[in-house]
């Protein structure tokens, strides 16, 4: 293998180069995406660039210099636009990219509601997106609405509510992060940004946006308008694989591997756009988190070197944090499906407690509010298949 093309150049496409280095390939190593950024990180974009604690430039993961050091080839603002995977090629707009080995890690991208979008109405997922954000909101305390209450969406809530904007939250659900926390936990985040002053709206669409050439409100399902001097849509992601359609490669919510991140023979998928069987939970998942980006990357580069028996199955202990207002949430396991949850170490009126998940006699999650150390210690159990029991005694201890 002398030619390894990693598509998507972002967290997950920059940490499968850099492994592939770390593993002593010395053949090319080309990282192709479509964003015209180098690699940057995604997380301080609705946090510290967003409260204008950090510039832009910040967010970057490397510079021109290190890739170079690194001998990693890169092309920005180029769009691969399919692949022939019987003849290992790549073809963008200009050019035809031939490989021995593939790596997909193409991201996602956001979901759109289907109704005319004025300015003012903001995505939040790129570099570009956050300049154009923090550049509305440069004028001073206005009022915002954030349609969706997901992660991205609550953390812009909290950001803009501490800033001093007027905020209110729409989410169409009865519960916010019900398919990431569960709904009891869910209703916890619902309080916490409640007792901050945000206005939040469940169980109700947006029907669309008011004003023509600037957004001046949101038209809700219930009939109701909201004023808005900024809306910010964080209402989810579609995984990014229209490019690989006819290709012959499985997708379904993203591309289909095996236990590996294999997809084909020579490929391999890392990132949001990987879905994979996780042995650990007897499950097949797509995680839309950072760690596991760049955990599943290198894991996918480490794959796409490895020869028979080496090959070994990725199976981690998803995991995810927010920061928000005050409280810094972590998140270890699988939360949805839960049979049971309890709190089982500290009180939730106070924010500080730790909410354990179970399935069967199983340790499936965990849910902390400023507790990281439980919170770990809990990750541990779930990778050790642990019991539920075990855990509360753990923590009740």
């Amino acid at each position: 293998m002398q030619r390894i093309a990693i598509v998507g150049a972002s967290l997950a496409g920059l940490r499968a180069a850099q492994e592939l280095r770390r593993r002593g390939f010395t053949g090319n190593v080309r990282l192709i995406g479509a964003d015209p950024e180098l690699p940057y990180d995604r997380p301080p974009l609705s946090k510290q660039v967003l409260a204008g604690e950090w510039e832009p430039a910040r967010a970057m993961l490397i510079d021109r210099k290190a890739l170079r050091s690194d001998d990693i080839e890169i092309s920005t603002g180029t769009a691969v636009t399919s692949l022939d995977l019987g003849g290992r090629r790549l073809s963008t707009e200009h050019e035809s990219i031939d490989y021995d080995g593939l790596v997909i890690a193409t991201g996602a991208r956001p979901r759109r509601l289907p109704t005319a979008t004025p300015a003012g109405v903001h995505e939040l997922r790129t570099l570009a997106d956050a300049r154009s954000l923090v550049a509305d909101l440069s004028d001073g305390p206005q009022t915002i609405v954030v349609v969706g209450a997901g992660f991205i969406g609550a953390e812009v809530a909290a950001t803009c509510r501490s800033q001093g904007h007027r905020v209110t939250i729409v989410e169409v659900a009865p519960v916010p992060m019900e398919r990431a926390v569960g709904a009891e936990m869910g209703a916890v985040m619902a309080d916490l940004h409640r007792r901050h002053g945000v206005d939040v709206r469940l169980g109700v669409a947006v029907d669309q946006f008011v004003g023509d050439e600037r957004v001046a409100g949101v038209e809700l399902g219930d009939g109701s308008t909201l004023e808005a001097d900024v809306v910010v849509v964080g209402i989810g992601v579609v995984p990014n694989t229209e490019w690989l359609e006819g290709s012959g490669l499985v997708l379904d919510n993203g591309v289909v591997c095996d236990a590996t991140l294999l997809a084909a023979p020579g490929v391999v998928a890392a990132g949001d756009v990987a879905r994979w069987p996780n042995l650990l939970f007897d499950e097949t998942m797509r995680i839309e988190h950072w760690d596991n980006a760049g955990d599943q990357a290198a894991a996918a580069a480490r794959r796409l070197l490895a020869t028979g028996a080496e090959a070994q199955a990725f199976t981690p202990v998803p995991w995810f944090w927010s920061d928000q207002y005050d409280r810094k949430v972590q998140v270890a396991g699988r939360t949805n499906d839960a049979d049971e949850v309890v709190v089982a170490h500290g009180a939730v009126d106070e924010g500080r407690f730790v909410a354990l998940y179970r399935r069967g006699e199983r340790l499936a999650g965990a849910f902390g509010m400023n507790r990281p150390r439980h919170v770990i210690s809990s990750r541990a159990l779930i990778a050790e298949r642990g019991s539920f029991a075990e855990a509360i005694d753990r923590l009740t201890d």
